[in-house]
């Protein structure tokens, strides 16, 4: 069993950090980072419970992740920080629009996170291709965006313009290609444009200091999603 004084111990440990002056008289901070391991993954153990009463960001590695060999292996529906409004507005200083995009990015995670039940019981082909292209620009959301390779040069580190400017990219293709679909426009067109594989390895291919390399990828995304929209569009006069 685990010793009744086990919350008040934890509150001790983590109440540490914050901010802090030090002994020259500076202010300064400390951050505390701690690791629970719970048997077999499970949070509901008193460990984790009683760690998260007294933490504000929590990240959920998860093994299936990891088995896929997607790194960093961190849940992104499991986790959380609650120190999302404390840091906005530093992030919109920097980089213009960060806030609906990570709530448009999170919502259409978790609107895949609920078909992906729908698909491990009877196959994606009996979807619609609305919902269908929920799974695939969750992929290259996962793929393009999350996953990250500390071998790679331009994916190592990455400046918050790049983030922005990254994550509105595939945002944009999947707006778009909502009102392609909803034009009648079939999904299998979508997946064969030229631009799409360029997207998902966008984050390898251009570094932090190469902003208009990933404007004009944008800028040929969007081209190739409007002519695919007038090629199917009805003859007029």
């Amino acid at each position: 069993g685990f010793p009744a004084t086990l919350p008040t111990r934890l509150a001790q440990f983590y109440e540490r950090g914050g901010a802090v002056t030090t002994l020259a008289g500076e202010r300064a901070s400390v951050s505390i980072v701690g690791a629970v391991s719970p048997p077999g993954g499970d949070f509901s153990e008193p460990v984790t419970q009683h760690t998260r009463r007294f933490i504000r960001c929590f990240w959920a590695l998860d093994t299936e992740l990891a088995n896929a060999r997607h790194y960093p292996s961190i849940h992104w529906l499991r986790s959380y920080s609650e120190y999302v409004e404390d840091v906005g507005a530093w992030w919109e200083q920097q980089a213009p629009g960060w806030t609906e995009l990570r709530t448009e990015a999170l919502t259409l995670l978790q609107r895949e996170e609920r078909l992906q039940q729908i698909v491990k019981l009877v196959g994606p082909d009996v979807l619609p291709d609305s919902q269908r292209l929920i799974l695939f620009v969750a992929e290259i959301l996962k793929d393009g965006f999350l996953a990250q390779s500390a071998f790679e040069e331009n994916d190592m580190y990455c400046v918050p313009a790049r983030q922005v400017a990254l994550l509105r990219l595939i945002l944009h293709l999947y707006r778009r290609s909502q009102e392609l679909i909803q034009a009648g426009i079939p999904l299998a067109r979508l997946r064969t444009l030229p631009c799409i594989p360029q997207v998902v390895r966008a984050k390898a291919a251009f570094g932090n200091h190469q902003p208009e390399k990933l404007a004009a990828l944008e800028q040929r995304l969007v081209a190739e999603l409007d002519e695919l929209a007038q090629s199917t569009s009805p003859p007029t006069g």
